[in-house]
């Protein structure tokens, strides 16, 4: 058995419904590469986020924890200094670990254990002071149509093409500076620069996160007419999302040509990183490191893409928003080709990586191993907005639970598989709905509870008795003990 450190590739892209994917039966769209992946992995059918927006997300995958216990609830928060992340630990096994793409952290920069990180994001301030806006800044180049629909300033003067699009419409950037290309990019060359083994880089894209802006060529890719609608489209909106949130265009003027437009340049984002994503894999088998490397790519949520007439991710957690592809390739392509069909969820990345450095999880981590241990799960869970929304996903049933229990919902997943028949108030499933409660309740209490908080290097109050220096304290402390020996 070698002793190599295992290579770790951890591809992450932004928005990416699970069955947006040829993996997962989309005979439209065209991701060879991917598809190859899972060829060489295993495709998980039924993966889960654990929050359905792009911080609270990642912030699981990173820390191995539900958004109750990091406490990442919006998409401006920090990561506590005190909590461990998959990062952290290979770092301290001895590995080179890089970030590149978008981390969404606040602070931009912010040390959760990468070495280094080279940013492209996009929302909040992190697009003023990343690497890949500086790029474009030396250029004398602007993500115009990005711009539009990220930063509400721009927004709400944005033209009337951006919203009768929907925010569908060509990049105003060459291919070359788009931030697909440009995180495909700086990809290729840190691979390029690996060593034989122990090396961890988490590449992070953008899309196919809104607005739908891909760059010419990739633009021309799919014609709208030629698509075939995705499961779950209505006619018309149902009253009870309106009453959730009527969107960020307007759910109920959409119409299935613009959606069809969307879908078209949505597919070819998608396109767009499998592109690149083929690149780097090839790399990888040219340089002799693609055997030993874990390689994973999912995302950090879903998208509605026409699911109940809504486009985007602010509503009720449905499965296109929170149900997420995951291809995983296991070193030596173990278990290649096999399908997955148990419940899995974004907390058992982190503790995945973890275990393929040989190291041991953190006590406060609830998620299990993807490799498989045999103990599988009856629930999987996902929280939103600060505790207004929890989702209790169990195989023939979904609760979501709404902090004004009017709007809370219950789906009997084997005969509704697309979520339209509310049965929360249903007497025949009342007894299911006491089970998922008391699950959520379970996790909650009991199995991921929040972790201590612990951040020694807390401001001090500014008075002299506060002001000791370090070594006070270890004199103090040597004074007691040598006292204590007398």
């Amino acid at each position: 058995m070698s002793d190599k450190k295992t290579n770790i590739l951890f591809i992450m892209a932004d928005q990416h419904r699970y069955d947006c994917l040829g993996a997962y039966g989309n005979k439209d769209i065209q991701t060879p590469n991917l598809d190859g992946l899972a060829q060489d992995g295993v495709t998980y059918e039924n993966h889960f986020c654990n929050a359905p927006s792009c911080t609270p997300s990642r912030y699981s995958s990173l820390t191995g924890l539900y958004p109750h216990q990091h406490l990442g609830w919006s998409n401006l928060c920090t990561v506590q200094p005190g909590l461990d992340t998959y990062p952290k630990a290979l770092k301290r096994a001895g590995y080179t670990t890089k970030a590149i793409g978008k981390m969404h952290l606040t602070p931009t920069y912010q040390d959760v254990g990468f070495m280094s990180m080279e940013l492209a994001e996009q929302n909040g301030d992190g697009r003023f002071e990343d690497d890949y806006h500086r790029y474009l800044q030396e250029r004398d180049l602007v993500d115009h149509v990005d711009l539009l629909d990220q930063v509400n300033e721009y927004r709400v003067q944005a033209y009337s093409h951006y919203w009768e699009s929907r925010g569908a419409m060509v990049s105003d950037l060459p291919e070359e500076h788009h931030s697909t290309a440009w995180i495909g990019r700086k990809g290729l060359q840190e691979v390029q620069e690996w060593k034989d083994e122990g090396n961890l880089l988490f590449l992070s894209f953008v899309k196919p996160h809104h607005p739908f802006d891909p760059p010419a060529p990739w633009s021309d890719m799919y014609a709208p007419e030629g698509l075939s609608l995705l499961p779950g489209w209505k006619e018309s909106c149902i009253a009870r999302d309106l009453q959730m949130h009527p969107g960020f265009f307007p759910h109920e003027q959409l119409t299935e040509e613009q959606l069809r437009q969307c879908m078209a340049y949505y597919y070819a984002s998608i396109s767009h990183i499998d592109h690149y994503i083929g690149q780097i894999l090839q790399l990888l088998k040219d340089k002799g490191l693609y055997d030993n490397t874990l390689i994973i790519y999912t995302s950090d949520h879903g998208e509605y893409m026409g699911f109940h007439h809504l486009l985007l991710k602010q509503n009720y957690m449905y499965d296109p928003l929170v149900k997420v592809p995951l291809i995983v390739k296991y070193p030596g392509q173990s278990m290649a080709g096999e399908r997955n069909a148990e419940l899995s969820s974004s907390i058992d990345i982190g503790i995945t990586l973890i275990q393929a450095a040989g190291l041991q999880p953190g006590v406060d981590m609830p998620g299990r191993s993807l490799a498989g241990s045999g103990d599988q799960r009856d629930f999987v869970f996902a929280e939103n907005a600060r505790g207004n929304q929890y989702m209790v996903r169990s195989r023939e049933y979904k609760l979501i639970l709404c902090k004004d229990d009017v709007k809370s919902v219950f789906f009997d997943l084997r005969n509704d598989p697309l979520e339209f028949n509310n049965l929360y108030g249903d007497p025949m499933y009342q007894e299911e709905i006491v089970r998922h409660r008391n699950a959520l309740q379970q996790m909650i209490l009991f199995d991921a509870p929040s972790p201590v908080f612990l951040f020694e290097d807390a401001k001090r109050i500014d008075t002299p008795n506060a002001a000791l220096k370090e070594d006070f304290k270890i004199n103090f402390a040597n004074w007691v003990r040598r006292k204590m020996e007398l």
